[in-house]
């Protein structure tokens, strides 16, 4: 039997009929399902330091599993000292398998070690389905060793779902176990 992950094999088995009595979906393939999670960093002080991008590309592979790209700059902003092609950021996008690993370990390990963490704001919904959460420290997750840390420094996290409103894009993460505040 092939592997399946465990928050995919809740989805199927669990969320689809809670979001179906929740919101009374015709069909099936009217519920609302995660499309894609983008975890993206930006590095501002890479216009200096070269290697800045290279860590941050690193790290956001080890804490992924997935191969993370640089990011580089549109145009020139001459105040930031900024030339249009030089590398600021870095990025990766999580599809199916990955997607669903990454958002487990993100729920049990990851945000449970951030500092007097009581929940995630409800507020970082874009108005289309789609919720935007930002970290303040890579540390929290367990892949990266804090001794190896160059810098400690954040990232945002997208996670892109097919629900059309952000009522039903909360409902089918707090479903999949997103822990929101209570207001």
């Amino acid at each position: 039997m092939a592997y399946v992950p465990r928050l995919k094999q809740e989805y199927k088995e669990r969320v689809i009929s809670a979001l179906t009595e929740e919101f009374g979906y015709a069909n099936v393939m009217q519920v609302p399902k995660l499309e894609k999670i983008v975890i993206s960093r930006g590095v501002g002080a890479a216009v200096a330091d070269k290697k800045l991008i290279e860590y941050a590309v690193d790290e956001l592979t080890k804490i992924s599993g997935q191969k993370a790209v640089s990011t580089i700059s549109k145009k020139d902003v001459a105040s930031f000292k900024l030339r249009k092609g030089m590398p600021i950021g870095a990025k990766v996008t999580l599809r199916g398998e990955r997607m669903f690993e990454f958002l487990d370990r993100l729920i049990t390990s990851a945000l449970p070690r951030v500092r007097d963490f009581n929940g995630i704001k409800a507020n970082g919904f874009d108005g289309r389905g789609n919720y935007n959460l930002g970290v303040t420290e890579q540390i929290i997750f367990p892949e990266i060793n804090i001794d190896r840390v160059h810098k400690v420094s954040g990232m945002d996290i997208t996670i892109v779902t097919s629900a059309p409103t952000d009522k039903e894009a909360k409902s089918l993460l707090s479903e999949l176990g997103l822990p929101f505040k209570k207001n």
